[in-house]
């Protein structure tokens, strides 16, 4: 959920990493900048981490259709946080992690990259793979 004032905020740094990006020839689906991929450059989950911020589904506004994806987020928000987004958000002020996607003003509700990088994660941790493994299995589906 954007506000028009965000939106309109937000442009400059999106043209900018547009621009960039568009030298290298890579736009995201979503519409965000993408770089050249990170494979490995994932942070580290912040000790204590919650979903509290996390948008519950009144909160999705026009979104609301990609309330079960949020669900599974807010289930597993150490190991959400432990991973970069692959759609090119990571590169924005204040982005820190796949969590952030999914919080505030974050692109998740419809963006399907952040979309698939969650449902993807959360597959593999009930399957009871480790972070490394989630890890590496976004980076070969999206990096």
């Amino acid at each position: 959920m954007t506000s028009r004032r965000h939106f309109v905020a937000s442009l400059p740094a999106l043209f900018l990493a547009t621009a960039s990006s568009a030298r290298r020839g890579a736009i995201a689906p979503c519409g965000m900048a993408m770089g050249p991929p990170k494979t490995g450059d994932h942070p580290t989950p912040r000790p204590g981490i919650t979903a509290a911020k996390v948008l519950t589904k009144d909160q999705l506004g026009e979104h609301a259709d990609a309330a079960p994806v949020f669900d599974m987020v807010r289930e597993i928000p150490q190991i959400i946080d432990g991973i970069r987004c692959q759609c090119g958000c990571s590169a924005l002020e204040g982005k820190y992690s796949l969590l952030s996607c999914y919080e505030a003003d974050g692109m998740a509700g419809h963006c399907q990259i952040c979309q698939g990088q969650a449902r993807l994660a959360y597959r593999l941790h009930k399957q009871g793979k480790s972070l490394d493994d989630i890890r590496s299995a976004i980076d070969a589906k999206f990096g």
